[in-house]
């Protein structure tokens, strides 16, 4: 059993507030919070861990935004999604995650290039082409499976649409709150999940709770220009955290 000394706890309650932010008011932060995982659990271990503290930061988006949920721009993702968990899943019983963070910040650099272009030239049919959907569905279930990393690709695939923030507050909410409940088996599975870390996502209640308040809170405040802005100016960060390290 892992004895959690105050500094270790101090990490995880940054964590824990930057789970609850990033689910309910400032999509993207979610690339903060794999580092500071990473230093209290090995590897795998912090994904376990963190799809955990995810799901109950999930709880609260659903509850405060799934009024918005736009169910048309899912429905064609889950399909696509559950391949690419299944694939997430063989190459996390083969490779470790670490290995793959760079290809996955490439790709995620290509389709933040692939929007900006899109925004330049105004390619309006690019989003509502079957292999663009399609792509994005299974890059997003790849990415969650093998490091909770879906969040990029699901705040460019959700940006294409042209999205007002609290639709797209609601539609990610409603996708990653299925998607995280979906992994729970096949990460107990991986052994991922274990005593420690839920022992771990029990203590962090209290910050994802505090974190989705002040989410809610800060929403409302951002301007639609300034909110898309910071999603994509995240993703790039997140793009650029993943391929260098």
């Amino acid at each position: 059993m892992v004895d959690f000394e105050i500094s270790s706890l101090l990490l995880g309650l940054v964590a824990a507030l930057f789970v609850g932010l990033t689910k309910t008011g400032v999509p993207g932060l979610g690339i903060l919070i794999v580092p500071l995982m990473a230093m209290l659990f090995p590897a795998k271990q912090s994904v376990g861990a963190l799809l955990l503290m995810l799901i109950v930061g999930d709880m609260f988006a659903v509850t405060y935004y799934r009024k918005y949920t736009q169910w048309d721009r899912l429905w064609g993702l889950f399909p696509a999604v559950a391949v690419g968990i299944a694939a997430g899943a063989l190459t996390l019983s083969r490779i470790d995650s670490a290995t793959l963070k760079p290809m996955l910040g490439g790709l995620v650099l290509g389709m933040l290039a692939l929007e900006l272009l899109r925004q330049r030239f105004g390619l309006t049919e690019v989003p509502h082409k079957w292999w663009f959907v399609l792509s994005a569905g299974f890059l997003a279930g790849f990415t969650t499976t093998v490091g909770n990393l879906a969040g990029p690709i699901m705040s460019i695939y959700l940006i294409s649409k042209g999205m007002p923030k609290h639709q797209f507050m609601g539609t990610a909410a409603v996708f990653f709150c299925i998607v995280n409940l979906v992994k729970v088996p096949v990460f107990a599975n991986l052994g991922m999940i274990t005593a420690d870390t839920i022992r771990f996502d029990i203590m962090a209640i209290p910050g994802i709770v505090l974190g989705a308040i002040a989410g809610k809170w800060v929403l409302p405040r951002i301007p639609q220009k300034v909110f898309n802005a910071t999603v994509l100016i995240l993703a790039a960060v997140a793009a650029a955290r993943l391929i260098v390290g």
